[in-house]
């Protein structure tokens, strides 16, 4: 009976041994407790935001034009244009040697010879309507052969422009080269390439500030000459012509512009730049946005322009969100913060 009385006393101090060490392990080991990362946020919100972007290009003349003969060993008579000559359309630059135009052109005198006593043979019965229309035919042929070989005789310039280049002297033989390049440089133009977001907002006849490196001080007037109609898939980008009046002859083709476009405004966020995220290795851009239970969000951002130490955010933020702009380089997505001043 002593045996069972000392057994059943052993039992209950086990028992009580064992709960009260699993009461110990219930309780919360201070170093396994989750911790977080001390930021600095920063609320983001709606601004109109003025839509000025700068494209860059190069001054290009508005046409260029190459005088040069069709009869290519033919010899030049002689040129009467100096590089740099200004020059009007329709002005006579360049004389080739005229045998085979006045041979051409006696033939052509004796054929409205011929073509006159055809008509008047079959005005009295002489010779049949399909003789005279077979003449006819003939000198409207031979007309044509002329005329062209009288404009590559006598070379005009087609544009009022300036002479550029010169190739030959007189008594040369004309070669695969043109003879004289004439570059019409008033009005001028430059072509430049425009996000496609600006797609709907590019139009014939809008606007365009031109600024020039060689004239620092001065602004040039502008005006939208041609709009691609298609958009390149690679760039994401449209041609657009634009052309800037050259009244007083100072700008020069070759020469660099920006050419400033106002597309008006925009309400978009404004973010800081201390926010900002580039992800390395590609060219996306990233911010981490707080969330309401103290973690943080990794978010792709489209960025628009620089406003000083601020960024235009085109998609990725809504008006009011907050960005962490201090203590970013321990976040990840999902990372548990703590705010701070």
């Amino acid at each position: 009976m002593k045996k069972i009385s000392i057994l059943a006393f052993s039992l209950a101090l086990l028992m009580a041994g064992c709960n009260s060490g699993g009461q110990a392990t219930q309780g919360k080991n201070p170093g396994m407790e989750e911790t977080s990362i001390e930021v600095k946020v920063q609320t983001v919100h709606i601004q109109s935001v003025v839509q000025e972007q700068i494209y860059t290009g190069t001054i290009a003349p508005y046409s260029k034009n190459t005088i040069s003969s069709f009869q290519a060993t033919m010899r030049i008579d002689q040129i009467m244009a100096e590089v740099g000559d200004y020059v009007r359309e329709g002005q006579l630059l360049v004389k080739m040697e005229e045998a085979n135009y006045l041979q051409a052109k006696l033939q052509i005198e004796n054929l409205k010879v011929d073509y006159n006593r055809i008509e008047a043979l079959y005005q009295s019965g002489g010779v049949s309507l399909q003789q005279l229309e077979q003449m006819k035919v003939q000198l409207e042929i031979t007309q044509k052969t002329f005329d062209n070989l009288e404009k590559n005789t006598y070379l005009k310039s087609p544009v009022n422009g300036t002479v550029t280049m010169r190739n030959f002297d007189n008594g040369d033989l004309s070669g695969g080269q043109p003879i004289l390049q004439v570059q019409q440089l008033n009005p001028l133009k430059i072509t430049i390439n425009i996000q496609e977001m600006y797609y709907p907002w590019v139009k014939p006849q809008m606007p365009a500030t031109i600024r020039l490196d060689s004239y620092p001080d001065e602004s040039f007037e502008g005006k939208v000459r041609l709009v691609s109609p298609v958009i390149d898939p690679v760039t994401h980008t449209f041609t657009v012509e634009i052309v800037v009046n050259n009244n007083n002859m100072k700008i020069r083709p070759g020469m660099f512009a920006r050419v400033l476009f106002n597309f008006g405004t925009v309400d978009h966020v404004v973010a800081p730049d201390l926010a900002i995220i580039k992800q390395s290795g590609v060219n996306d851009r990233y911010v981490f946005v707080l969330n309401a239970d103290q973690t943080v969000t990794y978010t792709k951002v489209t960025l628009g322009q620089r406003l000083g130490n601020e960024y235009e955010i085109v998609s990725g933020l809504n008006d009011g969100d907050q960005v962490v702009t201090a203590g970013i380089s321990r976040l990840v997505n999902g990372t548990k913060v703590s705010v701070i001043p």
